[in-house]
């Protein structure tokens, strides 16, 4: 599976929350990475987390793969929902537990 487009669909596809994010959720590598983390944290989910800084063919296929410019990004359940500045949003709003939610994504035991 060398095609990044094919390798980052199979890695959506195979977990129910992926983080395509600089750095790792221990050492996040820039700002936006660090509030996307601490929101999953906070929300107590278990999550796959893509560091694009160790894989540059991921982290130039990842923007064109959701047609979103920018570095993090989330995914439930197969499907894009956005950069640390709409899960933020989202967050605050209460929508983001609730999208977890009614996906069966409970907090970690």
């Amino acid at each position: 599976m060398s095609d990044p487009h094919t390798r980052i669909a199979a890695l959506v596809g195979s977990n129910d929350i992926v983080l395509f994010m600089k750095g790792t959720p221990l050492f996040p590598q820039c700002g936006f990475s660090s509030k996307a983390i601490a929101i999953l944290d906070h929300l107590g989910v278990t999550y796959e987390s893509v560091d694009v800084l160790q894989d540059m063919e991921i982290r130039g296929a990842i923007k064109s793969f959701s047609d979103w410019p920018t570095i993090p990004q989330l995914y439930v359940k197969g499907e894009f929902v956005g950069g640390s500045d709409i899960m933020m949003e989202m967050f605050e709003a209460g929508e983001l537990e609730q999208l977890m939610t009614e996906s069966g994504l409970t907090p970690a035991a």
